[in-house]
């Protein structure tokens, strides 16, 4: 017995002989995975949940029973990727960066999806990002790079999973030539293609219920479902996919299901240091892990939610320096950072950009001024940094995984997360430790300080595999 099972089974002894694990095995099975969540990001949502909400209760996986961390490092690098953090979180091996569903030597190992399947398990995945990026892909893909998107998404057609749904592919968009072969393969293993929560609605008010679904956004802001701060119009949410979910899995199996659900746009809005887009993309995934609370109170002793995360990213944390913060600044964003770049980067073509309608729409989507506090030694700042990025277009642009934002954009965001007092250490992941909440049948496995690797493995214990 390797060092690691054995740990695990001394867990298992002692979470048995403590009474913490039920003793009916997990039938219905949540896994919730906050991509790029850390505790600092958990930590700030808290602060606003009590003093901006003023709710009396936590937020509601911090209320969970079990809570403990985990380790992220890859087995390349002290900080993880999403593709080997996703494939250890999925299988249970580490891997290198970049890698999907592969070991180190790029051979490829099965997620626990394969073993939930062949003991008769309905399996879903669901993500508000591309279904085929790094965490969503490795519990049905293998690749030796994440970016292989020609040999990602395909693989879904084979993999046995009853639902898959995402913000969009990255394989292509919802009318490209790639995604037309793509869905027609789909349709071909069996699955009934839903392009939003819309349809998949009319579906079960006509009485269809597909055995199979592939689910993805009818509203998809460069592959994702939008983020939630900017209010997108009809836009599919986490629970929205979560509902979906849960409904085609029992309808495929009504007695034994297992699910993967990714708040992806947590990630996202990290990248961007946008801190009332995290705060918010964290209610959100909060809104879809109520989804599996209320079915755990139908089904206490047959039900396991376990939430965690599959890296930190930004490191954010509550605590900087400097005067006049508040994090119910978080309400005077109205705006992701990413959609006011868009915005800005338009607004710079213009012939001549004013400042009068830089100021109006600053006052407008993030309450400078108004409700946000800014002195006149910033105003003034922001007055020169506008020349220079606007007018002059002489000003160092900040890069991040996903965006790059023009200068000034990424100063009024960074002086938005001062007022709130929320600081950032990088635009990338850090090698922080991740949360792990758990409640229900198995939940007692999870305690200490676990590896991510782990997790997946306790999953099965947890279901009696």
């Amino acid at each position: 017995m390797t060092t690691r099972k054995a740990l695990l089974a001394l867990t298992l002894s002692a979470a048995l002989a403590s009474g913490s694990v039920s003793a009916q095995d997990a039938k219905y099975i949540f896994y919730f995975i906050g991509d790029g969540m850390g505790l600092g990001h958990v930590n700030a949502t808290e602060i606003y949940n009590r003093e901006v909400l003023h709710s009396q209760q936590p937020i509601l996986m911090m209320t969970f029973p079990v809570a403990s961390q985990a380790r992220t490092y890859s087995a390349s690098n002290t900080i993880t990727d999403s593709a080997a953090a996703g494939t250890a979180l999925s299988t249970g091996h580490k891997t290198k960066n970049s890698m999907v569903g592969m070991n180190p030597d790029t051979v490829p190992v099965n997620s626990i999806a394969v073993d939930f399947m062949n003991a008769g398990y309905a399996v879903g995945v669901g993500t508000t990002v591309q279904a085929d990026d790094a965490t969503p892909a490795a519990w049905y893909a293998h690749a030796a790079n994440r970016g292989m998107k020609e040999s990602i998404a395909p693989q879904a057609a084979g993999s046995g999973l009853t639902f898959l749904a995402g913000g969009g592919f990255k394989l292509g968009h919802k009318d490209s030539p790639e995604f037309d072969r793509f869905r027609a393969d789909m349709k071909k293993a069996g699955y009934e293609t839903v392009e939003g929560n819309g349809q998949f609605a009319d579906l079960r008010q006509k009485g269809k219920f597909p055995k199979k679904v592939l689910m993805y956004s009818d509203t998809p802001m460069s592959g994702q479902v939008g983020y939630t701060i900017d209010s997108v119009p009809g836009a599919m949410t986490c629970a929205d996919i979560t509902e979906a979910c849960l409904h085609t899995l029992r309808n495929d199996n009504p007695d034994r299901f297992l699910m993967m659900i990714e708040g992806g746009n947590i990630d996202w809005a990290a990248h961007a240091n946008d801190p009332g887009g995290v705060i918010k993309e964290i209610l959100n995934f909060q809104d879809a892990i109520n989804v599996a609370y209320q079915f755990y109170l139908r089904h206490p002793d047959e039900t396991l939610i376990v939430v965690t995360a599959d890296h930190d990213t930004g490191g954010m944390a509550y605590g900087r320096p400097g005067k006049n913060q508040n994090i119910a600044y978080a309400d005077a964003q109205r705006i992701s950072k990413d959609r006011f770049n868009d915005w800005a980067r338009e607004f710079g073509k213009s012939e001549n950009p004013s400042w009068e309608v830089m100021e109006r729409q600053l006052r407008d989507k993030l309450g400078f001024w108004d409700i946000v506090p800014i002195t006149e030694e910033e105003t003034a700042e922001l007055r020169r940094l506008f020349d220079k990025t606007f007018i002059e277009k002489n000003a160092q642009e900040q890069e991040t995984w996903y965006q790059t934002f023009n200068a000034f954009t990424a100063r009024i965001y960074d002086l938005l997360s001062a007022r709130m007092g929320i600081g950032w250490t990088t635009t990338s992941h850090a090698g922080n430790m991740v949360p792990v909440y758990a409640i229900g049948a198995g939940s007692g496995l999870f305690t200490g300080s676990l590896d991510n690797t782990d997790i997946p493995l306790l999953i099965k214990r947890a279901a009696g595999l």
